[in-house]
């Protein structure tokens, strides 16, 4: 009874997990709680391998790169935004980092760093910013991003390519990169700004067909195999991409889930298709940014 009542804890915490309830250090710590002396250490392995990344992640002191708050003036007022950079005083190509519908969380701020390692000045906005922020807890940040107004939010991320674009490290390339909703607001941003070089959305809305010849940004297309909500719009993005010329790229990762890239997600990370998407995506950057 205790060991059933125990396994019947650990899926609670997975779905609280997946649902942005809990960050990696919390889920860690309940589920060893939990697990203590009633689950056999083989029965909590797929939760232990979901969250392998957590070895390779940059640390906020990490020695490479110097992280800051800043405020940037946006269509609706200041913006607040991580902002990234790497050590020394050379001038680098600037990218744009789009959060996904939980707000501004330590995975997102967690990928600006891992963009300033490989050379890049990273800005992670909080699109909550007008609304006061993003709270700690997620189900309410998601709450609070179903009030913002989509044209008035590409905006204020328009605006942060603007503030790279003059920032003194920044050589004036920008691209963008963005998760799940932001993955649909790195769409909505290569429509219009004309003067982003690259996107790359992780399975994110596509724009309207009509919008397409818009852009001019190279784009780099993630997209989950397990996604069917989103991949039904690939087709028509595709025709329209290819119909106005557009330069792109596009992988679809068989068997991956909907936000496969998110490392503090146990129930949809997929170590291999994050790996190699992430892999494409640092290679594609430096291609379209630094050169």
């Amino acid at each position: 009874m205790a060991q059933k009542k125990t396994e019947h804890e650990s899926i609670d915490l997975r779905y609280a997990s997946e649902d942005g309830l809990f960050d990696r250090r919390r889920f860690l710590t309940q589920l060893t709680l939990v697990a203590a002396g009633a689950v056999a250490a083989s029965s909590l392995l797929p939760f232990l391998e979901n969250y392998c990344a957590l070895a390779g992640i940059i640390s906020e002191d990490d020695p490479r790169v110097r992280s800051e708050y800043v405020d940037y003036p946006g269509a609706t007022g200041e913006i607040r935004a991580d902002l990234v950079r790497p050590r020394g005083d050379a001038k680098v190509p600037g990218v744009i980092v789009i959060h996904e519908i939980w707000g501004l969380t330590p995975y997102i701020e967690d990928v600006a760093r891992r963009l300033a390692v490989e050379g890049f000045l990273a800005i992670a906005p909080d699109a909550l910013s007008p609304l006061g922020g993003s709270p700690e807890d997620p189900a309410k940040a998601r709450r609070m991003m179903e009030q913002l107004d989509r044209e008035t939010t590409v905006r204020n991320y328009a605006a942060a390519l603007k503030y790279l674009q003059t920032y003194p490290q920044c050589d004036g390339n920008v691209g963008v990169i963005g998760f799940c909703w932001g993955g649909g607001m790195a769409n909505q941003l290569a429509v219009n700004s004309p003067d982003l070089k690259a996107a790359v959305p992780f399975y994110g809305m596509q724009p309207s067909p009509e919008d397409v010849p818009k852009i001019k940004a190279s784009l780099l297309l993630h997209y989950a195999g397990n996604d069917d909500r989103i991949n039904k719009g690939i087709p028509a993005f595709e025709e329209a991409l290819k119909k106005a010329s557009i330069d792109y790229r596009l992988y679809m990762y068989k068997g991956a889930e909907h936000a496969f890239h998110n490392d503090t997600n146990a129930a949809r990370y997929n170590k291999e298709a994050a790996q190699l998407a992430w892999k494409r995506t640092i290679e594609f950057l430096k291609e379209k940014l630094k050169t």
